[in-house]
């Protein structure tokens, strides 16, 4: 059953690299798959739903990577920043495909709302953990604070905002992570107001 999903994910993530969301079509998926279009079918509704799912299985290994070797860094900001770094770095680094997900993401399907949920909530609990460091409380032992569920949920937002500036060139990947490095600096440490 997983491995037949996993090719059908596989399938889906190539033909997303090589000819972007417009590639990811769902007989096609299948013949490269090896599986029967009805089988498909039962699995994922849409080309929406195959690419959230591989996003989230993306997500899924880059969680227990962050568990077995977390964010470096001394401070919460330095931590979160790494992070950042990192997943921005393995967002990119497929760049038709990535750009596919953005749009799968943000295209409104009903039925990929709650697997986009369970992405969020995965990167939430990473982003929580690195603002926790090595020595703090796992999130899955003690549940994250308000604070910290707000600063882990705009955090995401602000990514995703700079990923679609990645998507339509008018940043780089560079600029995502820096950016994305200064908005957790600000949320985490607050600004003085002046007045």
């Amino acid at each position: 059953m997983k491995d037949r999903q996993n090719k059908i994910l596989d399938a889906a993530v190539s033909l997303a690299e090589e000819g972007g969301f417009d590639n990811v079509r769902q007989r096609d998926v299948a013949a490269k798959a090896h599986v029967a279009l009805g089988t498909l079918y039962r699995r994922f509704r849409s080309k929406e739903d195959m690419l959230v799912a591989a996003l989230d299985r993306e997500a899924q290994a880059l969680e227990k990577r962050m568990r077995e070797t977390p964010p470096k860094g001394a401070t919460p900001g330095e931590r979160v920043s790494s992070f950042f770094r990192m997943a921005t770095r393995g967002m990119i680094r497929k760049p038709m495909y990535a750009r596919a997900v953005l749009r799968a993401v943000a295209s409104g399907v009903p039925e990929v709302a709650g697997k986009i949920a369970v992405y969020h909530g995965r990167i939430a609990g990473i982003i929580i953990d690195a603002l926790r460091g090595p020595d703090g409380p796992d999130v899955t032992v003690e549940p994250p604070s308000n604070y910290e569920s707000t600063v882990a949920a705009m955090l995401q937002q602000f990514w995703f905002a700079a990923l679609v500036g990645w998507s339509a060139s008018l940043i780089t990947e560079k600029q995502v992570a820096e950016q994305t490095s200064f908005a957790a600096t600000i949320l985490i440490r607050g600004i003085p107001l002046e007045g």
